[in-house]
């Protein structure tokens, strides 16, 4: 299997207030605003090197538009156009730049849980505010929690086994970890195309919502600190600094003004093409996603959609 898919490239999400959702992002995640258009505002994270990797779009309602992931340039996009088309599912094709600055050319479709997923490869390469001769580790000034890059994005699905046979099958996805229902079906999925624990993950829920997306740290020392930013800038904390058993990573939750659930995450291990997948089952559910506590809060499961 090659990896014509090679990661999470962009989050679009809905925010009704863009001025305050922007301030946010750039001031407390610390994140860096590279273009903004009529109604929306694009991001990236310091050590990401092409244009963007979250955009804002002004909306009544808060919650996902599109993810998208980064193809590489070759083979030619009519790999997975085919692909999608065989699945029977309709496949809309953008230039290059049509979608909005510094995008490459893209392809688009619904995922069989209704969320729009987007396949773009040539992004403009904007460089990563570093020199690429004798760099230093980071860029000085940096603000807020100031992740190096967009890590993961967790969604919701009536059918997980559909969508995740879905992201397999037809997108060529890994299944690293799934917790198992006692009735045999999926009851959440994590999968990756970049060799790290998950790029994608679904869990149980109605179709279209988002659950969260996630940024790289680069140690739990970073986590601890991003939970002590977030706490002096009033925001509000979902889950407290912890460890999932799934994926083995270190984690903080939380919500940007408007709804959106956040999460910083480090920590996990590296995947091979040929990794078999770990299985939890329903009783150890709570120990799956959050290993100390050992269950999940009645909030960690709200409609984000």
């Amino acid at each position: 299997m090659s990896d014509r898919i090679l990661r999470l490239q962009h989050v679009e999400v809905r925010v009704p207030d863009l001025e305050l959702c922007t301030a946010y992002y750039t001031e407390v995640v610390g994140l860096i605003e590279v273009a903004h258009e009529e109604g929306r505002v694009f991001l990236k994270c310091w050590d990401e090197h092409e244009h963007h990797s979250v955009v804002l779009r002004q909306a009544p309602t808060y919650g996902l538009d599109h993810m998208s992931f980064k193809v590489a340039e070759q083979p030619d996009p009519d790999y997975y156009t085919d692909r999608v088309e065989k699945a029977g599912i309709a496949v809309k094709r953008f230039a290059k730049a049509e979608l909005g600055p510094g995008w490459g050319e893209a392809i688009r479709f619904e995922a069989p849980s209704g969320h729009l997923v987007e396949l773009v490869y040539g992004m403009e390469k904007v460089g990563n505010m570093l020199p690429l001769t004798n760099p230093p580790p980071r860029p000085a000034n940096l603000v807020g929690i100031a992740p190096p890059r967009l890590d993961h994005i967790f969604i919701m699905a009536e059918d997980v086994d559909g969508v995740t046979a879905f992201f397999r099958d037809v997108l060529e996805f890994r299944l690293t970890e799934q917790i198992i229902a006692n009735d045999g079906h999926q009851l959440a999925t994590w999968l990756e195309r970049s060799h790290t624990p998950h790029d994608i993950a679904i869990v149980t829920g109605p179709n279209g919502a988002l659950h969260h997306f996630a940024f790289w740290l680069d140690d739990w020392n970073a986590v601890r600190e991003a939970a002590d930013l977030l706490a002096f800038n009033g925001v509000t904390i979902d889950v407290a600094p912890t460890r999932h058993g799934v994926t083995r990573g270190y984690t903080v939750y939380f919500f940007d003004p408007v709804g959106n659930r956040n999460e910083v995450f480090t920590g996990g291990y590296w995947v091979d093409p040929d990794f078999e997948p770990i299985t939890w089952t329903e009783e150890e559910m709570g120990r799956a996603m959050f290993y100390y506590d050992r269950q999940v809060n009645e909030r960690f499961f709200t409609v984000h959609s």
